[in-house]
């Protein structure tokens, strides 16, 4: 049986460069401060705009209190999307030829209506995608609309009862060490994407080698 592949998206299959965002609301603050926002923790604004719960225009007012921005709404939205770079091209190749070869995919992803947006218009305009990633893969789980976020549980057990997916048979490919914990705690297979690894070198071989070595997950306790 082919392992089911369940992607991240930052870091992943999208580059990803989260110093500059922080630099870029610095730069927009009148006193200076940057954005308390990094791959490991952030602050709770941005939990709630990736989790649905403040509309972007929340968010932006939010920004400019916490942060003391002078910015007009575009001047934000460009800052919060700073740190988006490229989709490479063969990292879209590869994951199509794994869905050639019969691999169910799903992308779980901790993201907001703001990156959604400008992520779906940099894909259809570099690759003519009409749906943004959602035309490379089976499902896309996004935070924004699920109402969870990773590293919770809450995320995995959603994507994987919606995919009809089970953990041990499922291989989680993630650059965030927090996320990788909590996959690892629910029985899931993990691929940690820790730089230099990127999904073209360590995808195929994690693929060749599975689930031999990978251990089984641990034994429910009473």
């Amino acid at each position: 049986m082919l392992p089911n592949l369940l992607f991240d998206f930052g870091g992943v299959i999208i580059d990803i460069d989260y110093a500059r965002t922080p630099e870029a609301f610095r730069r927009l603050s009148r006193s200076g401060q940057a954005a308390e926002y990094s791959q490991a923790s952030q602050a709770e604004l941005f939990d709630q705009l990736e989790t649905g719960r403040v509309s972007p225009a929340a968010f932006r007012d939010g920004l400019r209190q916490l942060y003391d921005l002078d910015a007009t709404d575009v001047q934000i939205d460009d800052a919060w999307n700073a740190l988006l770079l490229d989709v490479p091209a063969e990292r879209l190749a590869l994951i199509g030829e794994l869905r050639q070869q019969g691999h169910q995919t799903a992308l779980l992803s901790n993201t907001n209506q703001l990156h959604i947006a400008e992520v779906n218009r940099r894909l259809a305009h570099q690759y003519g995608f009409k749906n943004g990633i959602a035309d490379c893969l089976d499902r896309v789980f996004y935070s924004q609309e699920v109402g969870y976020r990773k590293p919770g549980e809450e995320i995995f057990h959603y994507a994987l009862r919606e995919m009809n997916w089970q953990p041990a048979d499922t291989l989680f490919i993630e650059d965030s060490p927090q996320h990788i914990a909590t996959a690892r705690r629910l029985g899931l297979r993990v691929l940690h994407l820790a730089p230099p690894l990127t999904l073209t070198t360590a995808l195929p071989e994690a693929l060749r080698i599975f689930p031999r070595e990978y251990p089984e997950p641990p034994a429910p306790t009473a």
